[in-house]
């Protein structure tokens, strides 16, 4: 199946295509981050792949000067029974990347929570807020750089009585 959906995407995105690697028989797909709705609708849509369900969307900070971060998508095809994780670099610049909400609608949640955590920016989101922390939080806590203890004042605490 591996080599299937390698072939249908090379065949389909060629210039979409940043990497591919298949580490015991997990497939992982690199995408350009402008084209990942169209390569989503394609796997999604695509009569023998069928990837109809999208499992998580999370982010990751590498926390290196280029392409810190990453948008990972976990799919699954419920038909074929076959699961692959498209993978999106995000420069620290350029923190935009375009929302699959379009493609599958329980992306909402998991990309509000990326966004929330990691400040990753979710372009064409039907509602991109947080969900964890208050609106008016300027950090994201799961970014590198953010303390291990949080930052002391940054939020209002109960008082002890």
């Amino acid at each position: 199946m591996n080599q299937r959906i390698i072939e249908k995407l090379k065949t389909h995105f060629a210039d979409s295509i940043i990497s591919v690697n298949e580490f015991r028989e997990e497939l992982t797909i690199v995408v350009k981050k402008n084209d990942i709705v169209k390569v989503c609708q394609f796997l999604r849509d695509d009569e023998e792949l069928k990837f109809d369900s999208l499992r998580d969307v999370c982010g990751v900070d590498h926390y290196r000067p280029e392409e810190r971060y990453e948008v990972v998508y976990n799919l699954y095809s419920l038909k074929n029974k076959f699961r692959i994780r498209l993978k999106v670099r995000v420069e620290e610049n350029d923190i935009h990347v375009p929302s699959v909400t379009c493609v599958w609608e329980s992306a909402d949640w998991a990309e509000r929570e990326a966004y929330d955590m990691f400040g990753i920016l979710f372009d064409n989101h039907p509602d991109l807020r947080r969900i964890y922390m208050p609106e008016g939080f300027e950090y994201h806590p799961l970014r590198k750089e953010f303390p291990l203890m949080g930052i002391p004042g940054s939020l209002p605490l109960p008082r002890k009585n």
